[in-house]
């Protein structure tokens, strides 16, 4: 199996929309309203993506043979968490995909690609109830703070963790 990371491009965005949607369905299933996930629009997604890949933000793919699997979107934060200057907007891995290695390999070639923009800090909003909430403090983040959100019509609490030394994050080897 050929596993790789590489920076998207603009024809990845149905792909990316196609993992998106489908990561939502698998990870938010029992935390969301069903209801909300079943309503995903893959083909709105994929336009939405399309305008992000043509933005200032950072996005990169992992690709397990050749398909787009996962993807991780960051740049510089949208609203103050911490003291850090860049955010992890969002990074997915296709269930079939995790415990390989990608999402570690998407966080660090988003670190060293916002390293090189000169961004020192990073911070991540995470469900409170997302299992995979251990990933992030695996790599070494620590929880900063919190907030309640209301996702279709549903409210949840939402967690910040921050990693204070991006440098140190991109140089982890996994």
């Amino acid at each position: 199996m050929k596993i790789s990371i590489r920076a998207a491009v603009e024809a990845d965005a149905g792909a990316i929309a196609r993992v998106h949607v489908e990561s939502w369905q698998t990870t938010y299933a029992g935390i969301m309203p069903e209801a909300y996930l079943a309503g995903i629009d893959e083909g709105l997604r994929a336009k939405l993506w399309s305008e992000w890949l043509n933005s200032e933000a950072l996005v990169f793919v992992a690709e397990m043979d050749g398909q787009v699997v996962g993807f991780a979107h960051g740049g510089a934060n949208r609203e103050g968490i911490g003291e850090c200057d860049a955010e992890l907007y969002s990074i997915y891995l296709l269930k079939e995909a995790q415990k390989r290695g990608l999402g570690a390999g998407l966080l660090r070639a988003m670190a060293i690609a916002l390293v090189e923009r000169n961004f020192r800090s990073l911070a991540v909003w995470v469900l409170e109830q997302n299992r995979s909430r251990s990933f992030y403090e695996k790599t070494g983040a620590r929880l900063v703070t919190s907030k309640v959100i209301d996702l279709g019509g549903t409210k949840l609490m939402e967690v910040a963790y921050a990693w204070a030394e991006l440098k140190a994050l991109a140089e982890q080897q996994h």
